[in-house]
């Protein structure tokens, strides 16, 4: 029987999709980034820093109340905690999907003291899909567009090869399309037309066979969500990434938005793991879009969760309602 994100994306293609059908990944892939500081900073009772970093094992408990949960649609991990989980039949009973981080390029490795993303992502691979097969079929390939010869060139043929190899291995991807962490130069368009006609045209020749399940990509606005959303959204489905942790307003806002200019996946890292509270904070993003909820009215709700279990927030209400993100303030009306 199929999980329910393959029944969530057969009703998007088919055009019966509701609010409900809006899929939501956790990403907890940040170990292929940030090394020992994965896991966050260790706090005490009164919510003060003690300098030092969590044992991964923190991270991958959230993982499993977030799995108890069944709020989310897919767990992004690493191959290791992956096969950490499922030796723990983690995923034995539920109707989340497990899906691995399968590339991890040069523009992800942020360690203390790297300075690797301040120059062009070089296209990398870890994890052996023969060995991610055994634990999950679903996994994250990840590319970046610089509008230059050379890099976009390097970056699809590794793409090209890589599907090859995913093909025969029988493992699934969707496709992760960051936006350059260095300045790039898009003449006569903005940098949101730029990507969208680039991510098309590097999956058009694309067999059905091949092509990813899913895009996940920045928010660019609503001209550009809109427009690569509603481009083919039966063989092209769009979703968001999350970005940084920002504030509680931030993320529901960016989900409202997203969704309503044709987006039907938001996958949240940050966003999720760093809020007071995993959970609350995916209950509010489910209330936001199938409430329909705007992001004042869905903070404020999120803000009682809290009270309700005893949680202290991060910020007060005040402050937690602001946009901090110009592209959200942008987008608001």
């Amino acid at each position: 029987m199929s999980k329910r994100l393959d029944q969530k994306l057969a009703r998007i293609r088919n055009g019966q999709y509701t609010p409900k059908d809006f899929i939501i990944a956790d990403a907890k892939d940040a170990d292929m980034a940030n090394g020992c500081k994965t896991a966050g900073l260790q706090k005490d009772s009164e919510g003060q820093s003690s300098g030092r970093y969590n044992p991964i094992k923190v991270y991958r408990d959230d993982m499993l109340k977030i799995m108890e949960s069944n709020l989310v649609d897919i767990m992004l991990t690493s191959l290791s905690t992956a096969e950490i989980l499922t030796q723990q039949g983690a995923y034995a009973n539920t109707e989340i999907t497990p899906a691995i981080r399968l590339n991890d390029t040069t523009d992800i490795w942020v360690g203390r003291g790297a300075s690797y993303s301040s120059q062009p992502a070089l296209p990398f691979r870890t994890a052996r899909l023969d060995r991610v097969k055994p634990v999950a079929d679903l996994g994250l390939y990840a590319i970046t567009f610089y509008n230059d010869l050379q890099q976009d060139h390097r970056t699809l043929e590794a793409y090209a090869r890589f599907r090859d190899e995913a093909s025969a291995q029988g493992v699934r991807h969707f496709l992760e399309v960051f936006n350059p962490q260095t300045h790039v130069v898009t003449p006569g368009a903005d940098f949101g037309s730029y990507n969208n006609d680039a991510i098309v045209r590097c999956l058009a020749a694309v067999s059905r066979h091949d092509r990813p399940l899913f895009l996940k990509a920045a928010y660019n606005g609503p001209a550009a969500t809109e427009e690569i959303a509603s481009y083919d959204p039966g063989n092209l489905i769009f979703g968001i990434l999350g970005g940084s942790a920002g504030t509680t307003r931030d993320c529901l806002e960016l989900i409202r938005q997203a969704e309503k200019y044709g987006a039907r996946v938001a996958l949240f890292g940050r966003k999720i793991y760093f809020a007071e509270d995993s959970v609350a904070m995916i209950k509010a993003m489910r209330r936001t879009i199938e409430e329909g909820l705007d992001s004042v009215e869905a903070t404020k709700a999120y803000h009682a969760d809290l009270e309700r279990v005893g949680v202290r927030p991060l910020r007060e209400l005040t402050a937690d309602l602001e946009l901090t993100e110009e592209v959200l303030k942008a987008g608001l009306g």
